[in-house]
């Protein structure tokens, strides 16, 4: 890795080990890599239960009736619940639009929807209780794509909706749509010299975290229900949870456990309500974790798209105009559908200078398994898109790819699409430059001198199945543009507590957020803040709870700007205190003044160095200071409806990739040689932890390129392959060499002038390693993943 940019604004000379700009160690590492780290499903309850989901076998249908008496009459059963069971008016809930039934009422909209649950003693015999439900289902026509959304007369997945888009969607099978609209892209093409248009299709990916699914659910003496869950958004989570209960919201105490990944897949709920019903109806605590199988059906996935663009340009690569339509399949439920439209509409052309713009995007309703977050959502799926057109272009054109996308740049003081300006460092063109000039790995390095050759290096890898008569390279680029933080209006903020005592002589911090540690390091990075702020080397991170406000979602790359930003106004406001305080008992000027470097002005003893603090441990020694700060973002704005015009993003962040692969062209294999990425990251605040988040992203977008999909079958609607037998993840044996080069260029609107680091890289390596592919066979390759028959012509 190398660092380089200008300063962020650190105070300087920093004698705290563990800081801001240090590459700690995660406190959670050595556990998780022997193994004794505690995960959600480990945790244990004495005298607990285990619950079990029942889930429809069809994708559409009718309830006719539904059948517990044989499985209420199992040994060992304490509880079958259906519908008519939940105790309260409220039945749905939902992230944006409460539209998803606790369990399914009257019909059932995708296959795998919760119809019934079962509380027994043992987790074989819930599941053998669950198979003795007998459900009376009638089919239904299912909708699976767009045709049949929106055809005249479809049938309707939702046949009452009165959520607030229903209104500004041209079909009740939409869940919503967003255009963007700016100039005249139609004059414009018609000045255009080259025009290129293409038609792609991405697939539906898995987030496919390794954590089971889990959580316990602990009946309260207060009538309340204390649960522990792997989640993504404690707060989001409670305040969807307590309505179906029919509890107020300070009755449902949430606490983090151990999360084994999210990647947006844990966003949504999954067993929360189930498991917090099945205690509070037995009275004893319920653990419920769910199989792979169970996870393939039970939480969202990554929206697959199909998407339609045209661009123009000048004979000198100057970009005329972009028209594009995309169109997502969320499934049977919105999710969080309209905020992906959201950003697929806004971030559809890339990070590029383009005057004249006309954009559609839209979601809909169908039978397929409900979509909604995954790691980039929406900036993802229109990237693939962008990138391969860029590509396009520039074959059309007989130029560079790479001088094409840098002629057409952002850069900062560049309008999006939407109007707004970007106001902070933009550096697309060195991007490219930067990941353009890394050296090349060598060539054919599966040959050993004076050997046989090492199989690994080839495609098709350990399983032999190539020699490299028929591998071909080739080298791909792309670049893209992702937004930091929840968008369009939404309040986002996080809450911090921070509190600072002498314990046993030494000073000691300790934060508490309700943040998720999903396993993005954000609890290193809060411990870095303190050390930074207050210098104290020991800082103690509390769980996770619902105990302190909200933190947001661990999601849109947005903990260390939002959650970090709390955690830095609690420590500042805390070390005011404790400085005030020492001037109260040790007067206007006391030795330690000096020996700290701190100063008076107006009165007031102040500081420009936190680690002054530690010189202070006598003022603190016969109390504590606590501070509580919520920390807000600046303002964004919804986007028009019409034109899609307005401020609607907060920050962004820019990722470049170029993939080396090597195919085999006639058994259709490919082998990523190398992934390498250059990002601005704005301020890297744990250079370690920043790096494994470029390449755990770019890993992810390497799998998207060649391997992972779900595949629903489009007449049924079922999936095909709802395991990782079937559905293949990259392992190490798959990943290739990722070098990674950060550039460092302040946001000045941001805390310690950092950005938002964990998505960008997924956007930019599926396109490179397409680009890469296309260039080795000369094929045009419009779908994701590829597959070893689009290489050889059988498929």
């Amino acid at each position: 890795m190398t660092a380089t940019g200008t300063p962020t604004g650190l105070s300087q000379g920093s004698r705290t080990h563990g800081g801001i700009g240090e590459s700690t160690l995660r406190p959670d590492g050595f556990l998780k890599v022997t193994g004794e780290f505690a995960y959600s499903s480990d945790m244990w309850h004495e005298d607990m239960l285990w619950g079990h989901t029942l889930r429809s076998t069809v994708a559409h249908a009718e309830i006719r009736s539904v059948d517990i008496a044989e499985a209420l009459a199992t040994p060992g059963v304490y509880a079958v619940l259906t519908y008519d069971d939940l105790p309260a008016a409220v039945k749905h809930y939902g992230l944006e639009i409460k539209d998803t039934p606790a369990l399914a009422h009257g019909k059932v909209r995708h296959h795998g929807e919760p119809v019934a649950l079962v509380a027994a003693d043992h987790p074989e015999t819930a599941r053998r209780a669950a198979a003795k439900i007998r459900v009376d289902y009638a089919e239904l026509p299912v909708v699976t794509d767009e045709a049949s959304a929106t055809a005249p007369g479809a049938v309707l997945v939702h046949e009452h909706r009165t959520d607030h888009h229903s209104g500004r969607v041209p079909h009740p099978n939409v869940v919503h749509r967003q255009p963007v609209v700016r100039g005249d892209a139609s004059a414009a093409a018609r000045r255009a010299e080259v025009i290129v248009t293409g038609d792609y299709v991405f697939g539906m990916q898995d987030q496919a975290f390794l954590g089971p699914e889990s959580g316990l659910a602990v009946p309260a003496d207060d009538g309340g229900v204390d649960l522990y869950v792997a989640t993504q958004w404690l707060h989001s989570d409670r305040a969807q949870i307590a309505p179906v209960l029919g509890l107020p919201e300070e009755k449902v105490r949430m606490t983090l456990s151990g999360v084994g990944g999210a990647f947006g897949g844990r966003e949504d709920l999954s067993m929360q309500i189930h498991a917090s019903l099945l205690a509070l109806r037995t009275g004893k605590p319920v653990k419920m974790v769910y199989n792979r199988f169970e996870s393939f059906f039970g939480h969202v996935h990554r929206h697959p798209a199909r998407l339609h663009y045209e661009h123009g340009a000048t004979r000198d690569g100057k970009l005329t105009h972009v028209r594009c339509r995309i169109v997502l399949d969320g499934g049977a439920y919105a999710s969080s559908s309209p905020a992906v439209v959201g950003n697929a509409a806004s971030l559809g052309i890339g990070p590029y200078v383009v005057d004249d713009i006309d954009i559609e995007v839209l979601a809909l309703y169908t039978n397929n398994p409900p979509c909604g977050a995954m790691r980039g959502f929406g900036a993802v799926q229109a990237c693939f898109a962008y990138e391969a057109q860029m590509d396009k272009l520039a074959a059309a054109l007989g130029t560079d790819p790479v001088e094409l996308r840098r002629r057409n740049a952002m850069s900062q003081g560049a309008t999006m699409p939407t109007g707004q300006t970007v106001d902070s460092p933009a550096p697309v063109a060195e991007l490219l430059r930067r990941v353009k000039a890394l050296p090349l790995p060598p060539e054919r390095q599966w040959e050993v001198a004076g050997g046989a050759p090492d199989v690994r290096a080839l495609p098709g890898g350990l399983s032999n199945t190539t020699h490299g008569e028929g591998v071909v390279r080739g080298v791909g680029y792309a670049v893209g543009i992702k937004n930091v933080g929840f968008s369009e209006g939404f309040d986002d903020y996080s809450t911090a507590r921070v509190r600072m005592e002498v314990v046993g002589g030494v000073p000691v911090a300790t934060v508490h957020t309700a943040m998720a540690e999903v396993g993005q390091g954000g609890v290193t990075v809060h411990a870095q803040i303190a050390r930074t702020e207050l210098g104290v080397a020991q800082v103690t991170i509390q769980p996770a709870d619902t105990r302190v406000g909200s933190a947001g979602s661990t999601s849109a790359s947005r903990q260390t700007y939002v959650t970090g930003g709390a955690v830095k106004a609690a420590c500042e406001t805390v070390r005011e205190r404790v400085l005030d305080l020492g001037r109260r008992k040790l007067g206007s000027y006391h030795p330690a003044w000096a020996h700290a470097g701190l100063r008076l002005e107006g009165g007031k003893v102040v500081t420009d160095a936190g680690e002054a603090l530690a010189e202070l441990a006598d003022v603190l020694a016969d109390e504590a200071v606590e501070a509580e700060q919520e920390w807000r973002h600046r303002p964004t704005e919804a986007f028009d409806p019409v034109t899609g015009q307005g401020n609607g993003h907060v920050q962004y962040s820019f990722a470049a990739h170029r993939a080396v692969v090597e195919v085999d062209t006639e058994l259709g294999l490919v082998k990523v040689v190398e992934l390498a990425c250059a990002q601005d990251v704005g301020k890297a605040l744990n250079p370690l932890s920043v790096v494994g988040q470029i390449q755990g992203g770019s890993t992810q977008g390497l799998g998207m390129a060649v391997m992972e999909e779900i595949l629903v079958d489009p007449v049924t609607a079922k999936v095909r392959n709802p395991s990782f037998t079937d559905y293949l993840i990259p392992t190490i044996l798959d990943t290739p060499t990722m070098p990674v080069d950060v550039l460092e260029l302040a946001d000045e609107h941001a805390p310690y002038g950092l950005r938002g680091v964990g998505e960008a890289p997924t956007l930019s390596s599926t396109p490179a390693v397409l680009a890469a592919i296309r260039a080795a066979t000369g094929l045009e390759l419009n779908r994701t993943p590829v597959r070893p028959e689009h290489l050889t012509g059988t498929g």
